[in-house]
């Protein structure tokens, strides 16, 4: 059941791998997140797939009764097993138009633990919002501290002079799904 107080025009778009992880604690985060979402009456926004963290994440919410936009680009329907069963089902020629299509239908960034495409994503999105394009909230649910290279890096970036000290504020850190839904529910408040 939807939370009552939720807004439902509110959308949380969610970069994840299209593959479990070695760590029991990867999946239990991504069906929670899915879950989250749902209970709270928030959109689910993702890669459309049906394998990996990204297939756990949309079942939880499903689960949950929870709406689910999906966007998979032509070539990766089927090495990610495209999960038609979504609320909304959206198919890109290209992963530039995929990554596009998920930015403008959300209201906020979640970055589970992934490979190399959800870095480009987080990237992406993070580059987008250093050059002034956006103002969206990204979170980085990191997982048993598996984003905490890429912290680490960001802090060099900034050390060696690439990049100014704000750019540590376009991203926020959690340690787990708990902590990312009490800050979803500080930024939707």
């Amino acid at each position: 059941m939807p939370h009552p107080a939720a807004n439902p025009a509110h959308s949380v778009c969610v970069f994840c791998g299209s593959r479990t992880g070695n760590r029991p604690a990867y999946l239990r985060a991504a069906h929670e997140t899915g879950a989250i979402l749902a209970q709270h009456g928030w959109q689910l926004v993702y890669g459309a797939g049906d394998v990996g963290l990204m297939g756990e994440v949309a079942r939880a919410a499903q689960e949950a009764g929870g709406r689910t936009f999906g966007v998979i680009p032509e070539h990766l329907f089927s090495r990610e097993v495209g999960k038609r069963d979504l609320s909304t089902f959206v198919v890109t020629q290209t992963m530039h138009e995929r990554k596009k299509v998920m930015f403008m239908n959300c209201d906020a960034i979640v970055v589970l633990p992934g490979g190399a495409g959800s870095l480009d994503e987080f990237f992406e999105v993070l580059t987008w919002r250093q050059i002034g394009l956006h103002e969206k909230p990204i979170f980085l649910v990191n997982v048993e501290g598996y984003w905490d290279p890429l912290l680490t890096v960001i802090e060099r970036i900034i050390a060696e002079g690439f990049a100014a000290p704000s750019l540590r504020d376009f991203t926020i850190a959690v340690p787990d799904a708990a902590a990312l839904q009490k800050a979803l529910e500080e930024t939707f408040a």
